[in-house]
């Protein structure tokens, strides 16, 4: 993981300093720049060129700079605690967002942050091994029945980043 890390140039955009302190620590091998606001990220993200952004929903316009991070080919990982519910998830991914992890998970960030780069650099389209990883998580957070609501989406979700029996056994 450190390897597929190591040089790697990230924006992580957070209006929470510990966030942006603890991922930039987690994140030792990497080049990274920080943002704490919406406009001072607009602003790397149109002069810079990154492997992948980790962005906050609430409190910088995540889903804007998702928008932007998008428009430019960024792998974007979404990182979240006040924006944790089905409803966010489901728009991040929709939005176009490779991951959505909760800060509870933030010191896998590097495992999550290396996977989908990875996907990224090979072409690959079903990189769902990060959502196989946090469906109990999920479950658990959410409640029994919380795919229900977005039923048709998560059949289709399913189907496209169906994880195979060698990268299940991988994660386990």
């Amino acid at each position: 993981m450190r390897e597929t890390l190591k040089g790697k140039r990230i924006l992580i955009v957070d209006d929470e300093p510990d966030i942006l302190e603890t991922l930039e620590e987690i994140l030792d091998m990497c080049l990274i720049d920080t943002a704490p606001n919406y406009e001072t990220a607009e602003k790397f993200i149109a002069k810079g060129n990154y492997d992948a952004a980790i962005l906050d929903i609430m409190g910088v316009r995540g889903y804007d700079l998702l928008d932007l991070t998008r428009k430019k080919g960024i792998p974007t990982l979404m990182l979240t605690a006040h924006a944790l519910n089905p409803d966010n998830l489901v728009k991040s991914i929709k939005k176009g967002a490779r991951s959505y992890i909760p800060k509870d998970k933030l010191s896998d960030v590097p495992h999550y942050l290396a996977e989908m780069l990875t996907a990224a650099e090979s072409g690959e389209i079903r990189e769902g091994t990060w959502f196989t990883r946090l469906k109990p998580f999920f479950d658990k957070k959410f409640g029994p029945h919380w795919r229900d609501k977005h039923r048709d989406f998560w059949d289709e979700f399913d189907e496209t980043y169906r994880v195979s029996k060698k990268e299940l056994e991988d994660i386990m």
